[in-house]
């Protein structure tokens, strides 16, 4: 059976490093496989996150600075990812239920979305997820 976790991979970002340190690219369309209409970061959190999935929006997280997990479902099987470097990131298809845990004190995660911001089209709970997925 296919699932939207067959989806989710892990993304190198192309970074060039020298004597001054390192220059990681993310370029849509190559190294990401949507064209970005929304970027966001987390930082200074004191809490866990997600608790949901979004219906069509595809998104690239990377831990540019400290360690998250991300804790993915597609309401059958579970994945948990630990993102720790800045030049790895983690592609996620639409319709993945995630929840981000054990953030480290001074994480900073960046989001990159292939659509704008519309709570509506966001699923904010697991059951609900359940539903949804199960095409209820």
């Amino acid at each position: 059976m296919v699932s939207v976790l067959d989806g989710v991979r892990l993304i190198d970002v192309p970074t060039l490093r020298d004597d001054r340190g390192a220059l990681s690219v993310i370029e849509a369309g190559q190294c990401v496989p949507f064209a970005v209409k929304r970027v966001f970061y987390m930082h200074h959190m004191t809490a866990e996150r997600g608790g949901h999935a979004h219906r069509d929006t595809e998104q690239c997280v990377l831990a540019l600075a400290g360690s998250l997990r991300l804790d993915l479902t597609d309401g059958r099987r579970t994945l948990s990812v630990r993102l720790d470097d800045p030049a790895r990131g983690l592609y996620m298809p639409p319709m993945v239920f995630v929840d981000i845990r054990d953030i480290s004190p001074d994480a900073v995660c960046l989001v990159l979305a292939g659509t704008h911001y519309d709570m509506g089209r966001s699923i904010r709970s697991l059951a609900e997820y359940l539903d949804a997925a199960a095409g209820k």
